[in-house]
Formats: structure tokens, sequence, C-alpha cells
């Protein structure tokens, strides 16, 4: 074995290379236009026609971003939140009334927005309403519930489920002790996880709060994406891809992961095809891959640049994907 994976299929040459002019924090499409996120200041759009340009959107750091079809939702340093469209064109949603830094953003349904600055977490709602309440810490992650208006929140010790629509309702609090960070639901909304500050995720089966512990990881887990139809949760973490199966009631309640194309360096970044069980896997040499669930088939995406693959994401279609890399090197791959 290899991480050049010269031996395997190659789609390289379907690969266009962009210069994003600094470290990719994030990645997005707007329909067949992907936004890089830099880490300061700037939206890099690069059109399918092979066009790009630069927009600046915050006057100093971008801490997070999410984003839907149409739009691109940007937090950062200067206390505010915008939502950028694929003119280049960007609105402010919000200024933090303290000018605190906007650590976590959330896309929701009917283009509501979550964010987070301090302790405090807010929503706009589809009605443009302005919706709040206190965290008990700072919160690690927001995501929204695939189904109904409710927002899950990281934070230390547990995750809050809020119900923003709901007057006075207190939040519902899932206990476990230790720092949450990222957060995800699964496709169908049964069950919910976090990566940990510690290498291990945790999880909840929403019907009745049963626990699950996802551990072995060699590092942090900064990356997870769910397979088409949510059978696996893809994760990095590991010298190799990470699928925690959740086909059944139990999801992956004593059962093993699967483990696929191992590497001599760590799986830093995963993204899910939305329509087959392929996963793209990125790696901190650079190194991309299209792996197949099935049976671990590898295609090479990307040859190992000898810098970590820091975003990706596919587009919906599933016939684009758009990775960056933290010294800004960035690509979109065409199938």
């Amino acid at each position: 074995m290899t991480d050049t994976r010269a031996a395997n299929p190659s789609i390289t040459e379907r690969t266009r290379n962009i210069d994003a002019g600094g470290p990719v924090v994030a990645v997005h499409f707007l329909n067949d236009l992907a936004g890089f996120v830099l880490g300061e200041e700037t939206l890099v759009l690069a059109e399918s026609n092979g066009e790009t340009r630069r927009v600046d959107v915050h006057a100093g750091a971008i801490l997070t971003s999410a984003a839907d079809d149409t739009r691109i939702i940007t937090g950062g340093d200067d206390g505010r939140v915008l939502a950028t469209g694929a003119d280049g064109k960007s609105a402010v949603l919000a200024t933090d009334a303290k000018r605190r830094w906007v650590d976590q953003v959330a896309q929701g349904p009917d283009n509501a927005v979550a964010w987070s600055a301090g302790k405090q977490v807010f929503v706009k709602t589809a009605k443009g309403e302005d919706r709040s309440f206190d965290a008990p810490s700072s919160p690690g992650g927001l995501a929204f519930a695939p189904k109904g208006f409710r927002l899950a929140v990281s934070h230390y010790n547990g995750t809050s489920l809020w119900f923003p629509n709901a007057a006075n309702a207190k939040p519902e609090f899932l206990e476990w002790k230790g720092s949450h960070l990222g957060i995800t639901f699964s496709p169908d909304g049964r069950f919910l996880v976090t990566a940990m500050q510690e290498p291990t995720l945790h999880g909840w089966r929403l019907v009745d709060g049963r626990h699950m512990r996802m551990a072995g990881y060699a590092a942090k887990v900064r990356s997870t994406s769910w397979s088409n139809g949510g059978k696996w949760l893809a994760t990095s973490g590991a010298d190799q891809l990470v699928l925690w199966p959740f086909q059944g009631k139990d999801g992956p309640m004593g059962k093993q992961p699967k483990l696929l194309a191992p590497a001599d360096k760590r799986v830093v970044t995963v993204a899910c095809h939305p329509a087959q069980d392929i996963v793209a896997v990125g790696y901190e040499h650079g190194l991309v891959l299209l792996v197949r669930i099935d049976d671990g088939a590898e295609i090479l995406a990307s040859k190992p640049e000898g810098v970590a693959v820091s975003a990706m994401t596919w587009n919906l279609a599933g016939n684009m994907l758009a990775f960056g890399r933290e010294d800004g090197r960035a690509a979109v791959l065409r199938l």
C-alpha cells in the first residue's frame, strides 16, 4: 500500500485547480457554484465556467459557515452574521449588540438561521422573528432537526434541544459529561451525535434518550457526514475511513464500525455522496479518494500535496466535488 494510490483508477484529470489565496476553512455549493470560505474576510466563488470571484464579507476572521442551495451564511469575529448569494451580494442578517464573536451558525428550514455569541443562542425564523435563549455554556455546535423546527445545541456536559417557536418553553437537556463540539442529526431525525473534545463520539437515541458511545479514534473527530439515506455515519479521526452503522433501530450500539481506505496519514475530512454509497475522503497529507462503501473500492481524485485537505463537499446533483487545503490550494472535480 502506498498513499499515492498509483495503481488505483484515477480521475485527477477531471480536476480544475483554484488558487484560493488563503487557508480554506469550509466549502459550500450554491447549485453548481463552489463557494470556498477562507479563514480571513473572504469568500472565493468558483463558477462552473471556470471564472472565480473574491468577495470580502467580514472585517476579520470568518469563524463559522453553513449553506443551503441559495446562500452561504457566515459568522465572524466582527460580530456579524451575513448571507451571501451566488451573485456575490451579501446581506447582514444580524449584528451582535455586544460585538461578540459569532462562533456558530446553522441553516434551518424555510431560510431560518441560527447563530451563537458567547453563551447566547439566537434564531431568526422564517417570518423574520428573533428568538434567543442562554445555553449552559458556550455552544460547540448547532444543528437543526431534519423535521419540525427544533435546534440542537452542543455545549459542556451535554446537549440542549430547543423549540424556538415554543414561547417560554425550557429546552430539553441530554446529559453526558465532557465538552461536546460538532453536532449532527441523523437524516431521519432518530439519532443525535456529537464530537467530543477527546477523540470519541457520543450519541443519543432520541425516542428514549439511550446513550451511544463511539470510541477508538487516534485524534479528535473534526468531520462527519451521513451517507445517502443515513445508513452510515462517515467520520475522520483515524488513519482510515471509519463508518458507523445506523441501519437498525439501535444504531451502532453493540456493533463494530466498517473500516476502509487505510493510509499512512490520518483522515481529516469526509463527504458522503448525496445519492450513492460513496464517500470522498481527504487526508492530512492532501490525498483525496472516492471510496465505495459496499466493497471499499477506491478511485484517486487528488494526489498527496503535502498539505491537509481542510474542507470538502458535493453539490446536490452529486456530479461535482469541491475541496480545499490549508495552504489555499483548492479544486473542483467534475464527474
